[in-house]
């Protein structure tokens, strides 16, 4: 239960620390400091898909969607920023599980391919359509790519510090969790020969 709290909680403070804060400007790239807790929303999410499987984590998706909702509403963003957060969260977390469902490698090579695609697409969403041009108007289509970038990037590597973190982690404890899948194992061989 503890990783879906923290799936949930990194939600909550990346809206809440995004609101909060400033954007961090590095050169032309635009990374809002919510951008970081999103690296670690996406590797978290794929933890619940670990443990829960694909079915139930699309039921604490649509939960975690709900409390973003609420939390950036509460902030008081924009109506425009809440729905571009909303449509943006739906896209990279659908895409973030399929991506991650269907390679079957060690688990931080799936993280990284799967939050590579989400992380950009959660960018690009909400870049353009919240605070670019086609919402709020904050960044002018010159800036767009700098601002993609700045939290693509951003999230990526969040992702890849968390997802080796905690693979050391649990390495180290000797608490391996083999992943799990929506298919039904197949029967080995010894077991088909004792029928």
């Amino acid at each position: 239960m503890y990783r879906i709290l923290i799936y949930l909680l990194s939600i909550v403070l990346a809206n809440v620390i995004t609101a909060k804060f400033a954007p961090l400007n590095l050169g032309l790239f635009i990374i809002p400091y919510g951008t970081l807790f999103i690296g670690l929303t996406l590797v978290m999410r794929d933890m619940v898909q670990n443990k829960y499987g694909r079915g139930k984590t699309y039921m604490w998706i649509a939960t975690a969607l709900a409390l973003s909702a609420i939390t950036s509403h509460l902030l008081g963003d924009a109506l425009w920023v809440v729905f571009a957060s909303t449509l943006s969260f739906i896209i990279s977390e659908t895409a973030d599980t399929e991506i991650y469902t269907r390679f079957k490698l060690p688990f931080v090579r799936r993280v990284l391919y799967s939050g590579i695609v989400a992380g950009f697409l959660d960018s690009a969403v909400f870049v353009i359509i919240g605070i670019g041009p086609l919402g709020l108007g904050y960044v002018s289509w010159e800036l767009v790519p700098y601002a993609v970038a700045g939290q693509w990037v951003a999230k990526v590597l969040m992702q890849l510090i968390v997802a080796g973190g905690i693979r050391h982690f649990v390495m180290k404890l000797g608490i391996y969790e083999p992943n799990i899948t929506d298919f039904k194992p197949t029967k080995t061989p010894a077991v088909q020969a004792a029928k």
